[in-house]
């Protein structure tokens, strides 16, 4: 018994010990966006539950979203796991943030660092304000791991003076033997297993990365911004073709879908609460209200507009960045906002182009008939005692808004208001037939 007692605390020891030296790695690759941000949080919290000794990042990125990196950093500052940055090429702009955002920092040769100036979508430099929030986040990261804040600083504003650093008048970027020599970078390194060591001091470490499922990579798919803002063209496309020809078809569908597959991911990912989702359906139902029941285009229309916006622009926002930092910041809704205003001012251009073109284009010629069949030349509608009815007097048997049902001698026909609408037992006079509908005005008074 008592060297049965032995092993199994041997056992143990050894299992206790391999645990020790679990190094965790995390890999940040291209766009910096809330993909990225979602992927290092499932990993972090994996590397929690598995009660990783070190968390290794191993990054290459030119930069991206400031609101996930924002996040990105915040997730790095809270957890207790000790973590490292292997910058395998480049860390630029929010790059740089998340990289500073490690208690380490190592290089590869040749890679570089900094360059943290932030740009709108053609590259341009963004207002002041939004350098500030940067310059602030950059100082204040940077003080947190014992680096010298100026330098953070000087990453982001090219009017920052550091002498024997940078003294031009452009942003701040290391190499990795500058990194070192500033302070912001502890070593070179060729791959995860070189810095692995450098962490533990030991060869018996055991290396495990990420590795996502198929369900996380589909989510993570869908939370791209390309495809987002492909999401939103299909929605606002489906209520624009909707708009120009109200009734419940394909339109309808494919902005339902839309939706579906751009709330979902948002959702299940924590992103989207549920009074987004609510602001963006009640915008729904207001549009739905102004084509079915309301006459023209008014405050309901309007106001189901903005809240669909809304509604879908904040979808896109972690929340915990409004929850723990206490104040409101306006930067992180630039992006969400340009995706929306920018998908829906490109849905609606190809909406309105491609109903105006699409089915008089040569390019398509098996889905528009072009041949025009003249009455002159023997063509008469399937329908032609419909003409017998014109100048009839009618009985409304429904609502037409525009819409409804007619009857004329006590037979029931589709009809449309030519303009307005008319309530039911209201009298009316038709005053065309056309495609086999008839078409009605008021009588006049």
């Amino acid at each position: 018994m008592r060297i049965f007692s032995i092993i199994i605390f041997l056992l143990l020891s050894t299992m206790v010990f391999a645990q020790d030296h679990l190094i965790y790695v995390i890999e940040i690759k291209g766009e910096i966006n809330s993909s990225s941000f979602k992927r290092l949080s499932k990993g972090i919290e994996e590397a929690t539950q598995l009660s990783a000794n070190a968390i290794i990042i191993d990054m290459n990125t030119y930069g991206g979203a400031v609101d996930a990196a924002d996040s990105m950093r915040s997730a790095l500052l809270r957890t207790k796991i000790p973590t490292a940055v292997f910058i395998n090429n480049q860390a630029i702009s929010a790059g740089a943030l998340i990289s500073i955002a490690c208690d380490s920092i190592y290089m590869k040769k040749g890679g570089s660092i900094g360059a943290a100036t932030v740009v709108d979508q053609s590259g341009s430099p963004m207002p002041d304000k939004y350098q500030s929030f940067m310059r602030a986040m950059m100082r204040s990261t940077a003080e947190v791991n014992g680096r010298d804040p100026s330098i953070a600083e000087a990453m982001v504003d090219p009017s920052v003076y550091i002498e024997g650093i940078i003294d031009s008048t452009k942003v701040l970027s290391f190499t990795a033997e500058e990194a070192i020599k500033a302070g912001y970078c502890e070593g070179l390194a060729e791959n995860i297993d070189q810095i692995a060591g450098k962490l533990t001091n030991i060869e018996d470490y055991t290396l495990k990365t990420q590795h996502l499922s198929f369900l996380d990579k589909i989510l993570l798919f869908f939370l791209t911004p390309v495809v987002q803002g492909i999401l939103l063209m299909l929605i606002i496309g489906g209520i624009y073709f909707e708009l120009q020809s109200p009734g419940i078809g394909f339109p309808s569908a494919a902005a339902i879908i839309g939706a579906i597959f751009y709330f979902s991911p948002l959702y299940l990912e924590g992103l989207a609460e549920h009074w987004e989702i609510i602001v963006f359906v009640i915008g729904i139902l207001l549009i739905l209200t102004e084509i079915f029941i309301l006459p023209g285009f008014g405050i309901a229309g309007i106001s189901g507009i903005i809240l669909m916006v809304t509604g879908l622009t904040f979808a896109m926002i972690d929340n915990q960045l409004f929850y723990h930092k206490g104040t409101f910041d306006f930067i992180v809704l630039v992006k969400p906002v340009s995706i929306v205003l920018l998908s829906t001012f490109i849905s609606l251009s190809l909406s309105i182009y491609l109903a105006g073109k699409l089915f008089k284009n040569d390019f398509l010629p098996g889905i528009a008939l072009k041949t025009v069949l003249n009455e002159n030349d023997g063509y008469v509608s399937s329908d032609s005692s419909l003409r017998s009815l014109n100048g009839s007097q009618a009985i409304v048997m429904t609502e037409m808004r525009p819409s409804g049902k007619i009857e004329i001698n006590g037979k029931w026909y589709e009809a449309t208001m030519s303009y307005g609408i008319a309530k039911k037992g209201d009298v009316v006079k038709v005053i065309r037939s056309e495609g086999g509908r008839l078409y009605c005005e008021h009588l006049a008074q």
